[in-house]
């Protein structure tokens, strides 16, 4: 019997999911399959979504991509996709598609900010973006020209994107929205590791004996991983134990042995905890060995504010926050010691009632001693922990003891393997650097840290939040493989690499994505761009960034796929080519790097995000950006108009032909009858059969030069040979990704490993250390000593060549705390179906029939006194602005009394207006974990 097409689709797709899974598939199915199949061409990806970084395979039919499923060959997933997984085609065809460049216009056709979107030729929109970034850098200077980025950029977007920025714009006024998701993550292993990145690598899921999960809902939010930790905890379900520390009950917990649930950003106490109960009563659990060896004690100072507006910034002098706003912001300049708080901060001087100064966020620290550090852990005692840390006020406190010795227990108990996985609960947190950094605490002390099955381990958020974000270093204050912008040498390295003038680069990188936000309502930035993001739906306080966007002086640019919440704010509206229309490579959790070639056409006139850049380069000359500009902090960026010309540059020679046409570039040959390129499209370098207008008003015809092996081979050269070694372009379409440094053709599991780590075993050669470890990042590695109180200068500086770091930090509480008119914690996050703002996933039939708005989860017993029901409508109130969302009372997040979650991807219950805008002060992560709100019957 013959079947039609639908038929046959389904039976391709059931007989691909069987075969994954290792079902065996009947002759007749397999057969319907090969002959649905007949036309598909099949290659290989990475998901769309998350950091996880699952492999996928996209089969495409007439210039449309008809099939994803799991990639069996994939280690990180194994043929596995979770749901979004199996919806990456359908993202990319929803009815709204931006497919032409919008600009606000009036009647005559004039831009007009108060003017409505009307579709305009590439070459205007470069036009009106041209204008109005020149304008923008003769009002401010390079800190007028900003860029909210992406950890969703491809490696070779990020990578163009900060060079142009960089080294083009001399502004550092590029930062990623990793910001909100990683940075404290990153501070903490610069901090501890003096390198970034994690030691361990998802292998350590198959052969630990613990799995606890601090702050993370890896069942939704990382759920491929989640199904390997399943799967670990039932091969040997007696043996194998899972914990889950969380504020609040959710899918994750189900499968723990125990839970608990802590109050908001008492997390800080507990690890506290566990180092006490180690240090006062199980010493002998301490590897005193691997210590001595290894690590040092370090303190740094506490009054550091919560990463608020200061006292004297423009925006508060105009008036432009409220006085309920204030109330919490005048915490950013000092605050009084809570009884809550005063006996973790005894040992730093401090007392109840005590007025603390704060200084803004310093990544300032010192040497301690043992004793020092051990001072600062005799305030965490069982009794002080449990009574501060409980956040279910219907647990006993016994029970809840009982867990925390416990949990305790399961670190110290000898011979046992811990892992301890965390994501936004830990990193977004106005102490972020802080908490990250007392997880390596108990791991170090135990020797259980970068060994197989042992481990803290940091899960990114997004899918190249590691890749593009970090490594590329597309960050305001950092250059490519961990360099910095403030460094000279680092400075010198990338001009070098990058063949402009010595001095070309801006030493100073504070701006930050809450900064850029500040600064445009501050009138500074004048020019901002929106890429791969949605910055203006993702930020903590919206309302204020919105209004400043729309009401004052500037010109904001959004490319997208879609038109979303920024885009609606802006001035200029791009449209993208989204992720299988165009090369790309990204980098997940477990410093993986993956690549893909494009599979099929842009839809539309959209275009890539890297041609997007290159583009704009052409309309900047040495003239126009290399001149002399005096910074804020009166920092004066030199005149090198004069050594360009010295190397061969002209004035009216383009940023183009310097950044990304230059000799270099196009020695990357494009050969369509070699490997990987032959089959495949490639509208950047060869154009395409749309025939797409350029930024001159021509049709685009193509670079004629391999730019995506250019730009990824000369972002990847700054890596090799300092420990973030990647392996050639080539190579990686050829393997399922690989985990850097990847050092003779193979990768690495275990970083600073002696007997795994290449790196490592040559630093303790060169050190003539027999250690098992070397940790080698080269950051702070010489610092001052001192006490729990500060340093001495008397003392002098103490190098730590090969070592890490075990930090004294207390507990504090955050800047809002709920109280009499405000009475209920507010914590937003993501749910499964939905990523990020819902943008691309809310445009998917299936995914937004599932969940198709976001709800307020409620404790039954918080919505009966305040009188209401589930499925009912309720204001979400905070001091910044209010959302309308409905109740959940059963759902598959069960907050304890005094806290509700709302999650961010639905941009009707806009709840990033309610959130507070306080950070890490030394990470500058958004905290939306914590605020205070009232909630109240719609």
């Amino acid at each position: 019997m013959a079947l039609n097409r639908r038929e046959f689709l389904k039976s391709a797709a059931a007989a691909s999911a069987a075969s994954a899974v290792g079902i065996t598939v009947p002759s007749s199915l397999s057969a319907a399959a090969t002959d649905a199949q007949k036309d598909w061409r099949w290659d290989k990806a990475a998901c769309r979504f998350c950091g996880t970084g699952c492999g996928i395979m996209l089969a495409t039919k007439e210039g449309r991509i008809v099939a994803v499923k799991g990639d069996p060959a994939a280690p990180v997933n194994r043929g596995l996709n979770c749901i979004k997984g199996y919806f990456n085609a359908k993202i990319m065809y929803g009815a709204d598609r931006l497919k032409t460049p919008l600009l606000r216009m009036n009647d005559k056709g004039e831009f007009d900010k108060h003017g409505k979107f009307r579709p305009v030729s590439w070459k205007r929109a470069f036009d009106e973006m041209e204008k109005h970034a020149k304008k923008a850098l003769k009002a401010s200077g390079p800190e007028g020209v900003a860029v909210f980025a992406s950890g969703q950029y491809t490696v070779m977007e990020g990578y163009a994107a900060q060079k142009m920025m960089k080294a083009g714009f001399r502004s550092n006024a590029i930062d990623p929205n990793a910001r909100h998701c990683m940075a404290s993550a990153v501070v903490g292993f610069y901090q501890t590791f003096g390198i970034d990145e994690p030691s361990g690598c998802y292998d350590d899921i198959e052969i630990t004996d613990t799995i606890v999960t601090w702050g993370s809902n890896m069942a939704e939010m990382h759920p491929i991983l989640w199904s390997r930790v399943t799967d670990r905890k039932l091969s040997d379900p007696d043996n194998v134990k899972v914990v889950n520390i969380q504020t609040y009950t959710h899918r994750t917990c189900d499968l723990g042995d125990f839970n608990i649930i802590f109050s908001p950003s008492t997390d800080l106490a507990l690890w506290n905890y566990i180092a006490h109960e180690i240090v006062f009563n199980h010493p002998e659990a301490i590897d005193w060995d691997f210590v001595k060896q290894n690590i040092v004690f370090t303190a740094g100072p506490v009054n550091i504010g919560y990463g608020m507006r200061r006292a004297g910034e423009k925006s508060l002098k105009d008036g432009k926050y409220t006085k309920l706003e204030m109330e919490t912001i005048k915490k950013e300049m000092s605050k009084k010691v809570s009884a809550k708080e005063a006996p973790a901060l005894a040992p730093y001087g401090y007392k109840e009632g005590d007025v603390m100064k704060n200084t803004a966020g310093t990544l300032k620290h010192w040497k301690i001693s043992f004793d020092e550090y051990k001072k600062s852990l005799e305030p965490f005692t069982l009794d002080y922990v449990a009574k501060i840390a409980k956040g279910d006020p219907n647990e006993s406190i016994d029970s809840f003891k009982k867990k925390l010795k416990m949990l305790a227990d399961l670190y110290i108990e000898k011979g046992r393997k811990v892992v301890s996985f965390w994501t936004m609960g830990m990193n977004q947190h106005t102490r972020g650097t802080w908490v990250n950094t007392l997880s390596y605490n108990v791991h170090f002390l135990l020797n259980k840290q970068a060994l197989p099955g042992n481990g803290a381990f940091s899960l990114t958020g997004q899918p190249s939040a590691c890749g593009t974000a970090r490594e590329v270093g597309t960050f305001c204050h950092r250059l490519p493989a961990d360099m910095m912008v403030k460094n000279p040498k680092h400075r010198a390295h990338a001009e070098k690499v990058w063949g402009i003038p010595q001095g070309t680069l801006n030493p100073v990188g504070n701006q930050h994505i809450m900064k850029i936000h500040r600064d445009i309502e501050d009138g500074v930035v004048k020019f901002a761009w929106v890429n791969v993001c949605n910055a203006y739906q993702d930020s903590a306080s919206a309302k204020h960034w919105i209004k400043a966007a729309r009401e004052m002086d500037n010109f904001i640019v959004t490319s997208d796929g879609y038109p979303g919440i920024s885009a609606m704010v802006s001035d200029l509206v791009l449209p993208s080519a989204m992720i299988y229309e165009k090369w790309g490579a990204y980098g997940n959790a477990e410093r993986r790097t993956q690549h893909w070639r494009q599979q099929v056409l842009p839809v539309g006139d959209a275009m890539s995000d890297t041609w997007q850049w290159v583009e704009f380069s052409k309309r900047f000359t040495v003239k126009d950006l290399w001149g002399p500009y005096t910074l804020r902090n009166g920092k004066k960026l030199a005149d090198v108009r004069a050594d360009a010309k010295k190397m061969g540059y002209k004035e009216d020679t383009t940023m183009y032909e310097i950044l990304f046409a230059n000799k270099k570039a196009k020695s990357y040959k494009v050969d369509l009858k070699k490997f990987p390129q032959k089959g495949y499209d490639n509208s950047e370098c060869i154009g395409d059969s749309r025939n797409v207008e350029g930024s001159d008003g021509k049709v685009f015809k193509g670079y004629g030069f391999m730019i995506h092996e250019y730009l990824f081979e000369e972002y990847a050269s700054f890596g090799r040979g300092h420990g973030h070694d990647l392996a050639p372009f080539e190579v990686y379409h050829k393997v399922r990704g690989l985990k850097w440094p990847v050092v003779d053709g193979k990768e690495t599991q275990w970083r600073f490993n002696v007997k795994y780590d290449p790196y490592a075993a040559k630093a303790a050669k060169a050190a003539g250390s027999n250690s098992t470890h070397a940790f080698y990042g080269p950051l702070a590695k010489k610092i001052l000593q001192g006490s729990l109180k500060g340093p001495d200068k008397k003392l002098g500086k103490y190098a730590l060549p090969n070592k890490a770091k075990i930090f004294a930090r207390p507990y504090m509480d955050p800047p809002e705390m709920p109280d009499s008119n405000y009475d209920t914690w507010l914590c937003t996050g993501r749910v499964l179906e939905h990523w990020h703002s819902g943008t691309m996933t809310m445009r998917v039939p299936e995914l937004f029939r599932a969940v198709p708005e976001a709800l307020c989860y409620m404790n039954p017993k918080d919505a009966k006194e305040k009188g209401v029901k589930r499925g009912e409508l309720v204001w979400v109130e905070s001091r910044r602005g209010k959302v309308k969302a409905r109740v959940e009372t059963r759902g598959r997040n069960r907050p304890p009394q005094g806290l509700v979650f709302v999650p961010w991807f639905d941009e009707k219950v806009f709840i990033n207006k309610v959130c507070l805008d306080a950070t890490c002060p030394m990470s500058k992560q958004t905290d939306y974990k914590k605020c205070a709100v009232k909630i109240t019957k719609a």
